[in-house]
């Protein structure tokens, strides 16, 4: 604006001036000034000049006195560091502002009010001028002050601001990253407070943070303040919207979870500066979800936005203002760490052994590391902290980072997953598990643990060292080859860094997992919990159930964010998901199950797959099953998924399940809908001709169909030796049913366990010309390179 010498607005600035107001200030310039008119709502506000600060110092002759403070600082001596860091700052603040730079931030602020009202509160931010560099995070190193307002109190928060430079953990940042602290200047960014305090805030991510996996947006939340999440004082809600189904205009949230929310900072009544406290947030609030999906769904538009601008993967803070009822973006900075990684360098940890396990929390970073405990209780004990061993503390700030950097895993009470040693911790390229509730109490001090991030989204803490290896695997030169390579999968924890292994699909996505983990109860004891004569088990349906209308929306809604989590994993590549394949034993252990089960002396062989869907005694609960699966197709988007029946014994049983698939809204051939069965009983070769007209394919679970070609219960260590995949016997139903599909013009695949653990079997499958084999993930490299050299050898010697 005409008339500042120092001052800058928002309107003003772009990414060009990260050298003028830094990277921060620079970035909300950006946004600002070319975003608001796409619709991304962005504080209005000013940022002070590094000119301002190198003025500031040199009207107070400050210079002199800050390199006596810190030239020849030793940063591994943390005494010293918080003895010079001290001073430093002592003399920055005492420096003061100058006059005309006093009266210039005075003069902006007014223009601020002009436009908000005078009732304007303000927050007040550092933007250092090295800082959020699209190579390096500068994030946390300095100070913000909240709820500023009044003269007095903008202006002493600015001085504040401007020492912040000199916090302990910033000079030490600095020191690492190779920063000279006097070419470092310092930009104070002036903006509209938004009331998150009265609402929620939280940070998002366009990439999902733990794998890398690009196709999604992640959005982390909580009431109050913002700071509770960064500094991992809370355990957030968390979302995940699918990106290219939602540019299909597919407004839907992919996969939610509920947080505890323990913790709300808000502002302490009547005060005018930075003054803030946490409060216990109510019950009713913690047991239900701080954002509607409207809001969800809005913060994911933003971010798409800010992506496409930037052209790369962005962090983001947002902010819902509770007197407006409007969603703000704060910031937005590179991710410097997840999507760094060298793309087809697969690095994946596996735990050899099994141990007992402490805590569970939250996993961050995919690996598993081992060492001695060290309960850290407070700040003031981090010098007990020997490197090398295990990090247990409440939580973490950025204050204890040089210690963090020595460490071999971090394990914290309190946080999610964009919490500060979340963050810290991915870095480092070491594990966390964060939001574990008691490590502190529960790990005890000077102990050897493990710690495996290795498992999905559960990391667990084992007592003593657990023996794990890790492998490294470049999958930037595989070739696909002719027969499609897919994988199994049934755990959705997993399933975005599953999909960065070369594949054409999943082959099999087992529903089971997803009931056991996420729904837990048996469909009709969520539908009928007044059938459930067990007290014990209604309490259990009615904690399950907590923030959902019904049981029937709790089990549609968890049945469908999992398949399609699975599903967008894999998107736009087919997902065949087989439908539930309990057997009543499994069905009566679920909660509830036992009111709905019948008591069978050999389940293997009897009330499972097709035969329940269209029974009487089960039909309600495969209403719900079709319910999930049309809402994953039809509102997700997700038409990749391929609907698979198991156990179909007979012609007309299949003919009958079809009906009642169609009458729950999913008739095969609409919407592009394909539905296959599996071929896993001997039946389904006989008669496959008649079978392929009523199905668009064949997938052959050869577990199955082995038993009952052997007649061998393969459960049963008597007569497990007579389990073999590998018979004769075996092998020809195999052939009949690929030479069938291939009769019927049907698309034949392979999803048991053979070709996973014997190479012979992938070779004969490869030599009979089916179209695909969908293997375990830990088995698909080496199968996929000995496919591709079968499928070579067939080539030369003129075989097809």
């Amino acid at each position: 604006m005409d008339g500042f010498k120092y001052i800058r607005f928002f309107s003003e600035l772009d990414n060009n001036d990260v050298p003028l107001v830094g990277g921060k200030n620079a970035s909300l310039g950006e946004m600002y000034r070319t975003l608001s008119g796409q619709g991304v709502t962005v504080p209005n506000g000013f940022a002070t000049t590094a000119e301002a600060y190198r003025y500031m110092l040199d009207e107070a002759g400050a210079w002199e006195k800050l390199h006596e403070a810190l030239d020849d600082l030793d940063p591994s001596n943390m005494e010293d560091l918080a003895k010079r860091g001290k001073r430093a700052r002592e003399i920055v603040y005492g420096a003061g502002l100058p006059r005309d730079l006093a009266d210039e931030i005075l003069a902006a602020y007014r223009m601020l009010q002009d436009e908000y009202g005078e009732d304007l509160s303000l927050a007040v931010r550092s933007s250092a001028t090295a800082e959020d560099l699209p190579t390096a995070s500068f994030a946390g190193q300095q100070d913000t002050y909240l709820n500023i307002r009044g003269d007095e109190s903008l202006l002493d928060a600015c001085r504040r601001d401007f020492d912040s430079l000199f916090t302990d953990r910033a000079i030490h940042y600095r020191m690492n990253q190779g920063f000279d602290h006097f070419k470092v200047s310092l930009s104070i960014g002036v903006m509209k407070m938004v009331r998150s305090d009265l609402a929620s805030a939280g940070v998002m991510f366009t990439l999902d943070t733990e794998s890398g996996f690009r196709d999604v947006v992640f959005i982390t939340a909580a009431y109050g303040l913002g700071e509770n999440i960064v500094q991992g004082a809370v355990e957030p809600d968390e979302f995940y919207v699918h990106k290219p189904t939602f540019a299909q205009g597919h407004r839907t949230v992919l996969r939610r979870s509920l947080g505890k929310k323990a913790l709300k900072m808000v502002y302490l009544e009547g005060e005018t500066r930075h003054t803030t406290r946490n409060t216990s947030t109510p019950q009713a609030e913690r047991e239900r979800y701080c954002l509607d999906d409207d809001d969800v769904l809005q913060l994911a538009d933003y971010a798409l936005s800010i992506e496409r601008h930037y052209k790369r993967p962005m962090d983001i803070e947002w902010a819902k203002d509770g007197l407006d009822g409007r969603l703000y973006i704060v910031q937005a900075r590179p991710e410097t760490v997840t999507s760094q990684r060298q793309v087809n360098l697969l690095e994946t940890d596996f735990l050899d052994g099994k141990g007992e396990i402490i805590v569970t929390g939250h996993a961050v970073g995919e690996r598993i590391a081992s060492g001695r405990s060290r309960v850290i209780t407070s700040a003031a004990h981090l010098g007990d902290f020997i490197p090398g061993e295990v990090l247990v503390a409440d939580n973490t700030t950025p204050d204890w980072e040089p210690v963090m950097k020595t460490a071999a895993a971090i394990i914290t009470n309190r946080g999610g997953r964009t919490c500060h040693a979340a963050i810290i911790a991915r870095e480092l390229g070491i594990p966390a598990v964060v939001g574990t509730g008691n490590a502190t109490s529960a790990i005890p001090d000077g102990e050897t643990v493990t710690v495996s991030c290795a498992e999905g989204d559960n990391g667990h803490i084992y007592r003593g060292e657990v023996p794990f290896h890790r492998e490294q695997t470049d999958v930037g030169d595989i070739a696909r080859p002719n027969t499609e390579i897919m994988i199994n999968l049934g755990n959705p924890e997993i399933a975005f860094k599953t999909s960065l292994l070369p594949n054409d699909g999943v082959g099999l996505a087992r529903m089971e997992f997803i009931i056991t983990e996420y729904i837990k109860a048996h469909p009709l004891a969520l539908l009928h919990p007044e059938k459930v004569t067990d007290a014990s088990a209604r309490e259990t349906i009615q904690q399950l159930t907590l923030g959902a209308p019904d049981g029937e929306t709790f089990f549609v809604q968890r049945l469908a964010e999992g398949i399609g989590t699975i599903a967008a994993a894999f998107w736009p590549k087919p997902v065949v998901v087989r439908l539930s394949d309990f057997k009543s034993n499994e069905y009566a252990s679920l909660v509830g199950g036992a009111a709905f089960e019948p008591d069978e002396a050999n389940p293997m062989i009897g009330f499972r797959g097709a035969s329940r869907y269209a029974h009487p005694a089960y039909e309600e609960g495969f209403r719900l099953e079709c319910r999930a699966m049309k809402r994953v197709r039809e509102e997700m988007g997700l038409t990749n998924v391929i609907l698979m029946l198991p156990f179909v014994r007979r012609v007309a049983e299949a003919d009958s399940v079809l009906a009642k698939m169609a009458e729950f809204g999913l008739k095969r051939g609409e919407n592009g809908l394909q539905i296959y069965a599996m071929c896993e009983i001997p039946n389904n070769v006989i008669l496959i001709d008649q079978f392929a007209k009523r199905f668009d394919g064949f997938s052959i679970g050869s577990n199955d169909l082995t038993q009952l070609t052997l007649g061998v219960d393969r459960d049963s260590d008597i007569v497990a030796f007579d389990y073999d995949e590998r018979d004769d016997g075996v092998k020809e139903m195999i052939r009949l049913a690929v030479e069938g599909c291939r009769r019927n013009g049907i698309h034949s695949g392979l999803c048991g366990q053979a070709p996973s653990d014997y190479p012979e079997m992938a070779e004969y499958l490869v030599e009979l010309g089916i179209d695909s084999m969908s293997l375990n993930p830990d088995t698909v490299i080496n199968t996929t390179r000995h496919v591709l050299d079968v499928e070579a050898r067939l080539k030369s010697s003129g075989s097809t």
